[in-house]
């Protein structure tokens, strides 16, 4: 009887192989790298005689995708990519929501019920409300399967980690060293644990990070940079290409200790790295250190793709590397091609709108404050006058589509139904009254804090998915809601 289901096994293994498909991979390596553009790619594939872009550039299936909804730089995109829904679905509508009992933002993933383990941030996924590849996979195999997330920032880490992994650290800037939250336990990974006491974190915050090659050999060098070059150092550890060798580094000490990959078992192990340096202002490649910061991913993926497919055979072997839009167009660019950066400032509509509310029903303090795209209105103040709250929220979307910049504003219930925001609005990330920017718009809290930077509603990020024991892949991805099917395989 065991032979038979042995054969059986075999010839259904053979038929998924023959279709270009095949049982899931023994380990997944799922990687975001923040502000990773194609045309980027593109431009910089001729520098890479080898290394990790390199070989993903000509061995891994290779595709560009939209995000329906619209996208502010921060979290909303990772928990798409993740979960293979929306922000109405997931409930992850940028960094940040208005609580309105304070009347000021908060983190979105902030949870006063855990601690930080290492830090003081206290973050968790329970505002996630759709489920990841990871919690799928938790699901699926129950505590066989390991999951892992590792990354330089906290909501990308917590969110690719999902609801359900065994781990998830970020590297804390100040300290250089591995943090957590206790929803994923009381103490770090031991192979961290090991990190964070080691001597090899020192000798890379003692680097000093400086040019690679020639500053003339770069594409797109500053005039600053030709004349004194670029030199940072740990200071700024989260912008820099050592931060992204850490994560490399402590990813593989992780796997050696844990053995991610080697049983029969689908195991899962999430990456968040950066090519943002420190003196970017948008994604496009306008520097020799944003440059330079490529030369170096390509150098620590290769590294990682080699160290893997050596530890767990590359036929057990997948690597998927997404962009994460961060910064947006180059303004300087924009102003360049006569289309300059307008810049709304939610701060000052929300206080005339407020003053116009004054106008009508009397001095009360009738809306509660502004922030993202939305207004808030005073509920509280609006129930006990016993007045009509889709009244005002229609009074107010007239009021601020005579506002500059202002593309189109809806109640918020009618918003849920716009084709332009059905995929973006939920309850949590926005207000009574939402509105749209006119292209090349960017919302301002006031006159110096820009909140975002993006002036696309609909950017463009590139997915590479690499493996060592298949290379067919569907065609036509067009959404990144379609990469979470692809993540795992069948």
């Amino acid at each position: 009887m065991r032979t038979h289901h042995l054969s059986l096994a075999i010839i259904i293994t053979g038929l998924l192989l023959s279709l270009g498909l095949s049982a899931a991979p023994r380990l997944t390596v799922a990687v975001v790298v923040d502000g990773m553009r194609q045309e980027t790619l593109d431009q910089l594939r001729p520098y890479w005689q080898q290394g990790g872009l390199r070989t993903l550039s000509e061995e891994a299936y290779q595709t560009t995708v939209r995000f329906p909804h619209i996208v502010y730089g921060g979290s909303e995109c990772v928990a798409t990519l993740m979960t293979g829904t929306t922000p109405s679905d997931h409930g992850i509508a940028a960094d940040t929501w208005f609580r309105r009992s304070d009347r000021t933002p908060h983190p979105i993933l902030e949870d006063t019920e855990v601690h930080g383990i290492g830090c003081e941030l206290q973050r968790s996924p329970r505002n996630l409300l759709a489920a990841t590849i990871g919690d799928e996979l938790r699901v699926r195999y129950g505590q066989r399967a390991q999951i892992y997330s590792l990354g330089l920032d906290a909501n990308t880490s917590i969110l690719m980690a999902g609801h359900a992994a065994d781990g998830c650290c970020w590297l804390d800037g100040q300290s250089a060293e591995w943090v957590s939250s206790s929803y994923y336990g009381d103490t770090l990974p031991q192979a961290l644990i090991e990190w964070n006491a080691g001597t090899r974190r020192q000798e890379l915050l003692l680097r000093t990070w400086t040019p690679r090659i020639d500053i003339d050999l770069y594409s797109a060098p500053t005039e600053q940079e030709r004349k004194k070059g670029f030199s940072y150092t740990s200071e700024q550890l989260l912008r820099t290409p050592i931060a992204n060798t850490m994560v490399i580094e402590s990813a593989l000490a992780l796997q050696k200790q844990t053995h991610l990959g080697e049983d029969n078992i689908p195991d899962l192990l999430c990456l968040n790295l950066t090519t943002r340096s420190p003196q970017a202002t948008s994604d496009q490649l306008c520097s020799a250190e944003q440059e330079d910061m490529y030369l170096w991913l390509n150098q620590d993926l290769g590294y990682l793709i080699d160290r893997l497919a050596q530890t767990v055979g590359i036929q057990n072997l997948r690597v998927v590397v997404m962009g994460r839009p961060l910064l947006g167009q180059n303004t300087e660019a924009l102003s360049a091609a006569r289309m300059p950066a307008q810049y709304f400032n939610i701060d000052r509509a929300a206080a005339l709108t407020g003053t116009y509310l004054m106008a009508l029903y009397g001095t009360e303090r009738w809306v509660d404050g502004g922030y993202g795209q939305s207004i808030y209105l005073n509920r509280t103040l609006i129930e006990q006058k016993h007045m009509s709250l889709p009244q005002l929220q229609q009074q107010v979307a007239a009021f601020l589509m005579d506002f500059e910049g202002v593309a189109a504003a809806f109640p918020f219930i009618e918003a849920v139904g716009s084709v332009a925001l059905a995929n973006t609005v939920n309850k949590r990330g926005f207000g009574d009254v939402v509105f749209t920017l006119q292209p090349h718009w960017m919302l301002m809290a006031n006159e110096k804090q820009q909140l975002d930077h993006v002036a696309d509603t609909n950017p463009v990020v590139p997915v590479l998915i690499w493996s060592g024991a298949y290379q067919s892949f569907p065609t036509g991805i067009t959404s990144a809601t379609q990469i979470k099917s692809l993540l795992i395989g069948n």
